[in-house]
């Protein structure tokens, strides 16, 4: 039914050494571009390598040699390719989460490195009795945000693995591409779909994931009009949905949301947002203390409690950040907060916490 991935012979050596350097050094990320030497990020900072520059001659082969037909054909088409690549390094099984992309008309990659197992919420820093609360939902929706790179994939790897390991869920994830490979757990069903490969779309996993028998949905990203609009069906019809949007905080993806929509629409979907929604956490990742240390977990948490349904159906977003701030009885906190929290537990630097709170004179 589906393409073969490219076979690990086909990865040149030079393609390998670069991807052992990612690893060897514990790095988040490898960027290939043409005329820039090998980048990785490690710890949120880039470093290049002491190679020469990239030419595009060099490149494409390389990139291109992680390609299935599949994969090219999209790629030919979209002019931009995400997928996931197996490759084993230094005698171990590793997964990357490719992508490709056009630049100039030539041709660049990212390997971002997936971790062999999901992380425990202890070590990511992620609150307990919040990835708790969050698995005792029974339906609705629950949008994580936050930039590029800031943790989000990796937090509902843990939520959703809570899930399958409590037992008696069928879950289905939409992801592109598959990055975290869930256990079979006993009592539990699981699939996964990659866009691309084993469906079409976002909008088309969900579509059809209904159809399924399905208790907890995974959307990787809420990116257009239909699969917001399936989430929302779905979350409305007793399925509990977890997605991503990339917004700064709380705040933002509720403005995100319904502009995803047409203005005429826009009042009906904020209706059903106020309706479905449960939750909406915003993520950063901050620098520790000491450079190369573990990157700290920010957190801004909001529960759509009342007031905040009423203002998302009213449009009156200027007053979520006040309930947030109010609403440490319900379970919410802002950045602030969290950061604060933070930098008083020692896990972060006072200029740190400056840059990522909106007032200084909290700390």
């Amino acid at each position: 039914m589906t393409q073969p991935p490219a076979s690990e012979s086909a990865v040149p050596a030079k393609l390998i050494e670069f991807l052992e350097w990612t690893i060897d050094t514990n790095a988040s990320d490898l960027h290939l571009v043409p005329g820039h030497p090998p980048v990785i990020r490690w710890q949120g900072e880039l470093m290049a390598s002491s190679a020469e520059a990239l030419t595009a001659e060099d490149l494409e082969p390389l990139l291109l040699s992680t390609c299935s037909p599949a994969t090219l054909s999209r790629l030919q088409e979209q002019k931009n390719a995400d997928f996931s690549l197996a490759q084993t390094i230094r005698g171990r099984n590793v997964r990357f989460r490719v992508n490709l992309f056009l630049t100039g008309g030539q041709l660049g990659g990212c390997f971002r490195v997936i971790p062999d197992a999901i992380p425990d919420l202890e070590w990511a820093g992620f609150p307990v009795p919040l990835a708790h609360r969050l698995t005792q939902l029974r339906d609705g929706l629950v949008i994580l945000t936050g930039a590029t790179g800031s943790g989000k994939t990796t937090s509902l790897a843990m939520i959703i693995q809570r899930l399958n390991r409590l037992g008696g869920y069928r879950i289905i994830t939409v992801e592109e591409p598959v990055e975290y490979l869930f256990p079979r757990e006993p009592n539990s069903v699981i699939t996964q779909r990659e866009v691309g490969t084993d469906v079409l779309s976002f909008a088309d996993g969900l579509k059809y994931g209904l159809r399924q028998d399905p208790d907890v949905i995974l959307v990787g990203e809420i990116r257009d009009r239909d699969t917001a609009q399936m989430a929302l069906s779905a979350a409305e019809t007793g399925h509990l949905v977890f997605s991503t949007l990339h917004t700064r905080d709380a705040k933002g993806a509720i403005s995100r949301f319904p502009d995803l929509f047409s203005p005429e629409a826009q009042p009906a979907v904020r209706a059903q947002l106020a309706m479905s929604l449960r939750a909406i956490i915003s993520q950063r990742l901050l620098p520790g203390v000491n450079k190369g240390d573990k990157r700290q977990l920010a957190l801004e948490v909001m529960w759509n409690t009342h007031p905040i349904a009423s203002a998302i159906r009213t449009n009156k977003l200027e007053s979520i950040d006040n309930y947030i701030q109010t609403g440490r009885d319900d379970g919410m906190f802002t950045f602030d907060e969290s950061v604060k929290q933070l930098w008083r537990a020692g896990k972060i630097s006072r200029a740190v916490a400056e840059h990522n709170v909106r007032d200084t004179t909290y700390l």
